[in-house]
Order: structure tokens, then C-alpha cells, then sequence
């Protein structure tokens, strides 16, 4: 009965897999030229490569207004490769050498009077970035009137904001990798490949088949679906019933990881790419806090969300049998739950949540080939910092980790940030080594 069952699931798996490494790149191909200005096609002297946008003054109030006349330097390796001029309408667009990492300095001289950038920093006119074969980036610099949010108390409160939007995406994807390891005992390393992987495959029914962002993060999110079943009836289940060790399960997960990451990075590229809606938004001001409507709606859905899983859990037959395999996989078994399809069910319901994280964070970021991987330290962090094999612990360590990692950037620099939310998970397991909501048990 069983071997019926692997069999399709294993074939499932190899599609999907199929599905990644084959149509992938010819969807993301076709991607990239739709990117390119039609007359481009007939002139081959035309540069494959280039950079664009338009500059506009917003002001507090009224319609924003463009920016006539200002530089924009590129840079490559130091060396001036062009000097760009925008037009009466603010738009800017020039070719580039070729592929690789640039600079882009707005010379702030050149801007009309009562014409500033919103931050303060030294640094605020430079944008670094690179750009693959084929692709014309666009270049965002934010003009209008100075935020003031650099100092007195408005900057805690933005950050804190900032840090409750982390922490929701964090808790989203890390409940699943929770989940995991409560019914299996497997930490699971490729959970962080899962994120990256509905945040393309989102991308590629977005931008290259021309679908609304809504239907195509639907259909990513069934994709996660599907995929995290495939994944334990085509490869976690046939190890456990060999009685794989978990050490030897984890290796496996991390060769697993590797090998997904770096066929993403493959076939994807290795630049970052944005959706095709939402993907530049003027923020509204709350009170004193700042912030884009697409930030509110994902914060809005992540809570949303994260209360379905909470009420599934706690409600649910399927969701009562998830806490108790984890609890105690052998008492759920003796009691007739039938664990291997709570398992099954836990795989599912992960690979769905690290989807939606994905898209989710991929609108809040940009979408990369590593953005997965980037998350997958302060999953585990928030998974540890909460209660290993807790969901409830998953989002409640999520929630520090992210207000952690955005207000320690008012002590540190933003490069560091992620140095305190792993300094407070040292401290908080010096005192409680079982996580806040996880249980003492003894040993021996």
C-alpha cells in the first residue's frame, strides 16, 4: 500500500524538480528580453545592459513633480563610465559597458532649488548595484521633503515597525520549520530554499506571464503545497521507514539545500528582480511613523495568516493530532493517529507558510536566488529563541528576533544588525535553555 503510494510522489517530485531546472530558465529568459526596448531587437549595436527611471519631487502635499536637469554619474570599479542628464520629464535612461557591479551617484549640485533627498545620511545620493546579461535596471532616488525621522523619538517607533514586519515574515516561515522538527525530530536546512523557491516561482507567473501578483502568489503558494508533500512521500518518508539516523537525515537536508540554492542561482541569475506591481510605492505617514501600503496589507495578511494557523492548531482534529505527534510521536501513534499523514500534512501546511513568506518578503526585499537563505539564520534563531517544535514559541521568538534585528541598528551599524538578535538568543538560552515557551526535560 505503501509502495503505491511512493512511487507517484517520487515521480511528483522529479517533475517539480524538472518543472525548476528546465522551464525555469526559459521563462526567466524570455523575461529579460521583454525587458528590452523593441527597437533594440533590430539594432545590434544597441547595449544589452542599461539603467533607467525618472526622478520626481514629491512634496508633503500635491501631485509630484519631475526633475529637470540633474547628473546621475555611473560608475564601475572606481572608473566614470557614463554621465546621465535627466529629461523634462525626470526620466533617465543609458546604457551600460556589460554585466557587473556598478555605482550610481545623483550629484546633489545638480538638483533645482528647494529639490532634496528624504534622508540625511552622507551616503543617501549613491546607489550600488549590479546588473546581469540582458537586463535594464532600474535606479530609485527618493526625492521630496527631508523624513525627519533620523532622530528624537520618530526613528525607534519606525524601526519597531520595521522590526514587526521582519518578525511577521519570520513567523510565517518559521512556524513550518517548527512544525517539522516537532513531529520528525529533522532540522530541516532546505526550509530557507522553500521561501526563495515560492518567491520565484511567484515571480515567473507575475512578471513573465503577465498574471497579477494576487493570482500568482496564489498559485505559488499551491506550488508550496505540493512540493512540501512531495518532499516527505518522495524522500523524508522512504529514509524514515529505512531508519535513516537523523544526523544522516540532516546531512542529506543540507546537501539538499545546496543543491537547490545553486540551481536557482543557475537558472534564475544572480541579480534581484522586483514584481511587476507594487514594487515602488510612496509610504503614507501614521502619526510619526512612515510606511508603504503594500507593507500594511503584508503585515495585515501575515496576521491574518498566523490566526488561521493558531485556530487550526487549536480547533482542528488535524491540527489537535499535529500537537500531539509532536508532543509524543509514539503515544499519538498507540492512541490511532495515523502520524505518518499528520507528517504528511505538516509538510504541506510548511511548504505553503515559506511560500507565502516568500512572496511576502520578496515584495518587502526584492526577489534573489539567496533570499531564503539570507532568512534561514533568523528562522532558526526564532525558532530556538521560542521553543524548538513549538509554533506558538516560532512566532513568539520570530516577533523579538525581528524587533531585534531593526532597533540594534540604533546601537550598531545596519551591517551588524543581525548580531543582536543573535545576542539576545545567547542570552535568553543562558537562562532559559528550553526557549520561552518550550518545556525543561530531563535528561537521564
Amino acid at each position: 500500500m505503501r509502495a503505491r503510494w511512493i512511487r507517484p510522489c517520487r515521480v511528483a517530485l522529479a517533475a517539480l524538480l524538472f518543472v525548476q531546472l528546465l522551464a525555469v530558465p526559459a521563462l526567466a529568459e524570455t523575461a529579460q528580453e521583454s525587458e528590452q526596448p523593441s527597437e533594440a531587437a533590430s539594432d545590434a549595436e544597441e547595449p544589452a545592459e542599461s539603467v533607467r527611471g525618472t526622478l520626481l519631487q514629491r512634496p508633503e502635499d500635491g501631485d509630484p513633480v519631475p526633475v529637470d536637469g540633474a547628473e546621475i554619474i555611473i560608475r564601475s570599479n572606481g572608473e566614470e563610465v557614463g554621465t546621465i542628464v535627466t529629461d523634462a520629464d525626470g526620466a533617465f535612461e543609458s546604457g551600460v559597458p556589460g554585466p557587473g557591479d556598478y555605482e550610481a551617484e545623483l550629484v546633489v549640485e545638480s538638483l533645482p532649488e528647494g529639490v532634496a533627498l528624504t534622508s540625511d545620511a552622507e551616503d543617501a545620493n549613491v546607489l550600488e548595484f549590479d546588473i546581469a546579461p540582458g537586463q535594464s535596471r532600474t535606479l530609485l532616488f527618493r526625492l521630496g521633503e527631508p523624513s525627519g525621522g533620523g532622530s528624537g523619538v520618530n526613528l525607534p517607533l519606525q524601526l519597531t515597525v520595521e522590526g514587526l514586519k521582519l518578525g511577521l515574515i519570520i513567523g510565517i516561515t518559521s512556524i513550518g520549520l517548527s512544525l517539522i522538527f516537532g513531529t520528525t525530530g529533522l532540522v530541516n536546512f532546505a526550509h530557507g530554499e522553500m521561501v526563495s523557491f515560492g518567491a520565484i516561482i511567484a515571480y515567473l507567473f507575475n512578471v513573465t506571464l503577465g498574471l497579477h501578483l494576487v493570482p500568482a502568489a496564489i498559485i505559488a503558494i499551491f506550488f508550496g503545497f505540493l512540493t512540501g508533500a512531495a518532499l516527505d512521500r518522495g524522500l523524508w518518508r522512504p529514509l524514515r521507514e529505512r531508519g535513516t539516523s537523523l544526523i544522516a537525515m540532516l546531512v542529506v537536508s543540507i546537501g539538499l539545500s545546496l543543491l537547490w540554492r545553486y540551481g536557482m542561482l543557475f537558472q534564475f541569475g544572480g541579480g534581484t528582480r522586483p514584481y511587476a506591481q507594487y514594487s515602488v510605492q510612496r509610504a503614507v505617514s501614521i502619526g510619526p511613523v512612515q510606511i508603504a501600503p503594500k507593507d500594511l496589507w503584508s503585515m495585515a495578511i501575515s496576521i491574518i495568516v498566523l490566526i488561521g494557523v493558531g485556530l487550526l492548531l487549536l480547533r482542528t482534529r488535524i491540527g489537535k493530532a499535529m500537537r500531539a505527534v509532536s508532543d509524543n510521536r509514539d503515544l499519538a501513534a498507540s492512541s490511532g493517529i495515523n502520524v505518518e499523514m499528520v507528517v504528511l500534512v505538516v509538510w504541506a501546511l510548511g511548504g505553503g507558510l515559506a511560500t507565502l513568506g516568500g512572496v511576502l518578503f520578496g515584495l518587502a526585499e526584492q526577489v534573489s536566488w539567496q533570499m531564503g537563505f539570507q532568512l534561514l539564520l533568523l528562522m532558526f534563531a526564532g525558532v530556538i529563541l521560542g521553543g524548538l517544535g513549538t509554533a506558538f514559541g516560532a512566532l513568539v521568538g520570530s516577533l523579538i528576533v525581528g524587533l531585534f534585528v531593526q532597533l540594534s541598528t540604533l546601537v550598531v551599524p545596519p551591517e551588524l544588525k543581525n548580531v543582536g538578535a543573535f545576542l539576545t538568543l545567547i542570552l535568553v538560552l543562558l537562562v532559559r535553555p528550553q526557549g520561552i515557551l518550550g518545556r525543561a526535560e530531563r535528561i537521564g
